[in-house]
């Protein structure tokens, strides 16, 4: 999470800022995009709706209808598939409207950059800012990678020389080669099983009424997650695909008792009574907030 972000008066008297007034839901994502406990100084982050729709008090359709704002006055792209925002001028004023070529933020730029998890706007933020910014290297689907540097030529070589010992060891097995056992395939998704425990385990939480593709990719994530991970003691959570069902019922048995997450208390009546659901629970964020503190014991 950023120390401070920095938001500039007289972007109230812009064109974009103009149009967004006549959509208060608008105003208060543009103000939260540029503050998100997500952000960064490139304004391409990681920004689910769902915690933009708890940390604003809007709600998810609140916090939707806001986006959409937004996105049709130019502020932001959103990409619902990767989760990924980009504000589009949001590092001309969080870092400078340009660098110059010796200033070394410029290295912290292209580092920031490169660091990013593939989204669809890579390619879109090299081509804004890479005159102001002095970036090297593009990423994204829409142009291959300029000016390879002599470092990425030599992981293509080192590349290369592994695949022929790869290729060379394929061909005459070493004696501890052939000792080393296969590693363990992790067991397919449960994916109704989960949804079917989450149901039973937690019928006051929304339910879950479409098992779409970019949610059985969480799930799957969250499945291998339990499946290859330790607890603190250093024992495997699951191994096999009934260990993790046992595991993720006792999970969802556990959250019943958090307060924050099953929308009780004084907190969530500050959020329109928001309550967490199963895409909020399979999160890195939601396994903080149920297992940080106490450890499944399956």
């Amino acid at each position: 999470m950023r120390d401070y972000a920095k938001a500039v008066p007289r972007m109230w008297h812009g064109k974009t800022f103009k149009t967004l007034r006549k959509s208060p839901e608008g105003l208060i994502v543009a103000m939260y995009l540029m503050t998100s406990p997500s952000s960064n100084m490139l304004g391409l982050f990681a920004q689910p709706i769902l915690y933009m729709a708890y940390e604003t008090g809007l709600g998810e359709e609140g916090a939707s209808k806001g986006l959409q704002s937004c996105i049709d006055a130019g502020f932001c792209s959103y990409d619902a598939e990767s989760e990924f925002v980009w504000v589009h001028e949001m590092a001309s004023y969080q870092i400078a409207p340009e660098l110059k070529a010796n200033d070394l933020r410029t290295k912290g730029v292209q580092r920031d950059y490169d660091a990013l998890s593939e989204n669809p706007f890579l390619g879109a933020f090299f081509d804004r800012y890479a005159a102001a910014f002095h970036l090297e290297y593009r990423r994204g689907e829409e142009g291959a990678t300029q000016a390879p540097c002599k470092a990425l030529r030599s992981q293509e070589q080192e590349q290369e020389q592994e695949q022929e010992k790869e290729q060379e060891q394929d061909k005459e097995p070493t004696a501890s080669s052939a000792a080393k056992p296969p590693t363990a395939a992790v067991p397919k998704c449960e994916f109704d099983e989960i949804v079917a425990i989450y149901h039973d385990v937690l019928p006051n939480l929304p339910a879950v009424k479409l098992v779409s593709d970019s949610r059985k990719k969480a799930m799957k994530k969250w499945w291998d997650w339990i499946l290859r991970s330790k607890k603190p003691s250093g024992a495997r959570r699951a191994t096999t695909a009934d260990e993790a069902l046992a595991w993720i019922r006792e999970y969802f048995e556990l959250a019943t008792h958090n307060d924050f997450l099953m929308g009780r208390g004084a907190r969530s009546a500050e959020h329109q009574n928001w309550k967490c659901d199963l895409d909020f629970l399979i999160t890195e964020r939601g396994l903080r907030h149920v297992i940080e503190r106490t450890e499944v014991a399956a």
